[in-house]
């Protein structure tokens, strides 16, 4: 993540005092690990040689944001000069503060130069977050660098693509996807590919290429008993295929078909198939043809740098939702070893089910959903904790323990959450991070529910 930063302060100002500010919020900023491009301090001289200065170190640099220090009262124009030729770009806002000295507060005006550019700002249709500094405070670097993380993310929304292999898995109505918008609001363009493709890929195979993946599987993952060979070679196989597909065409993220697609025409069950490619990429993915759930991962993870599992909502509790998934959970939100077990759901063909456990702690869960012409995201924050145990009717006796997590809201209740899911699957992201993703929303147009 690459930002850009200036310091503002006015002539008259002692020039060390600023210098000693700029110094201070640069320490700060660097020490979030993130790549500054420091354009200096900027005074309101009558010639501009100091924003000419700062625009030169600024230019051709590649950033995502424009931080703005403001350390001290400076006229407006002076800002504008440097700050205008970046208005495309999100841009923060930020005023630091005064200090004492024994029982006396002296300040360089710090707000009285971001109160005068705040409006300035708005009314130039800038896109940008106020952040000040309070005296005896934290510095709100925190804040800062939430929207920084949501610039970067919305800058690699802009070239991210997600692969579905078929499209509207079950006719489900809350996994599709409104073309146009999605790739001109938030930047994601969607390629489907038909099955056949992934079927014909298996065909031009090597039989090294599949020992090496069979020699994975068993490498890497604790098998609960005994599984057919055949089994883990057909996952293998079809993994390998989609692999090249991913590898041709730069997904970012990929949906399958998975009930009335692999399931139905190729008797597989894909779950063998998701964990391989996340082991071999680290890509996201999802069943069902979910695209929106595919976007949400991407958005999530652009701003976390985490991989993001789905979970499915199986039970409303009093105080805690029940979440799991008849499939697969990522290798990085494993707790413990990757445990595998051949079974089968109903009328289904055998094939190696994820029965891991899964990480706990602080979460943050979000979907994003489409509705009558607008993007939402519903955002929740909780903790998860192991779940309780139980069993989805219809395993294969005895019946296994799905990967899942208790979920206990923390910014709701769970009737409030109830009323305002809008699709089975829920992304989730580890640690508190609904300040950033609230952030990288307002700078997409997307309303937070």
């Amino acid at each position: 993540m690459k930002v850009g930063f200036v310091c503002f302060g006015e002539v008259n100002t002692p020039y060390d005092s600023l210098v000693k500010k700029h110094d201070r919020a640069l320490a700060l900023l660097s020490s979030d690990g993130v790549d500054i491009v420091d354009a200096g301090i900027v005074i309101d001289d009558p010639a501009y040689q100091s924003a000419k200065t700062a625009l030169e170190k600024l230019a051709n640099q590649g950033f995502s944001s424009l931080i703005c220090c403001v350390a001290g009262w400076i006229p407006t124009h002076a800002v504008i000069y440097v700050t205008d030729a970046f208005r495309h770009l999100p841009m923060v806002l930020w005023g630091m503060c005064g200090w004492y000295e024994g029982d006396r507060l002296v300040t360089t005006a710090d707000q009285a130069g971001t109160t005068a550019l705040r409006g300035t700002f708005e009314s130039l249709d800038y896109r940008f977050k106020y952040v000040y500094s309070v005296i005896g405070e934290p510095e709100p670097v925190g804040a800062v660098m939430s929207y920084a993380r949501a610039a970067h993310a919305a800058s690699r929304l802009r070239t991210a693509r997600v692969g579905t292999m078929g499209y509207r898995d079950m006719l489900l109505y809350g996994t599709q996807f409104e073309g146009v918008s999605l790739r001109g609001q938030i930047g994601v363009e969607v390629e489907p590919f038909e099955m056949l493709e992934m079927v014909q890929g298996v065909e031009a195979l090597t039989e090294q290429e599949i020992e090496k993946g069979v020699r994975f599987v068993k490498d890497n993952w604790t098998l609960e008993k005994e599984c057919d060979e055949a089994v883990i070679r057909s996952g293998v196989k079809y993994a390998l295929a989609l692999d090249k597909k991913i590898a041709q065409r730069g997904y970012d993220a990929i949906t399958l078909i998975d009930v009335d697609g692999m399931k139905k025409l190729l008797g597989f069950p894909p779950a063998m198939v998701f964990m391989l490619l996340d082991s071999w990429r680290s890509i996201a993915t999802i069943p069902e043809n979910d695209i929106l759930g595919n976007v949400t991962q991407l958005m999530l993870s652009f701003l976390t740098g985490q991989t993001v599992p789905y979970l499915e909502y199986y039970e409303f509790f009093k105080e805690s939702v029940l979440v799991g998934v008849p499939d697969f959970v990522p290798r990085a939100v494993t707790d413990g070893a990757v445990r595998m077990l051949p079974t089968s759901f109903g009328l289904l063909s055998a094939s190696l089910l994820n029965v891991s456990k899964v990480k706990t702690g602080p979460v943050t869960c979000a979907r994003l959903y489409y509705k009558k012409g607008r993007y939402y995201m519903h955002l929740f924050t909780g903790e998860a904790r192991p779940p309780m145990k139980w069993e989805e009717c219809g395993w294969k006796p005895p019946a296994p323990q799905l990967p899942s997590l208790e979920l206990f809201p923390r910014s709701t209740s769970v009737p409030e959450l109830a009323q305002k899911i809008f699709s089975q699957h829920v992304l989730v992201c580890y640690g508190d991070h609904a300040e950033p993703i609230r952030d990288l929303c307002a700078l997409l147009d997307i309303e937070v529910v």
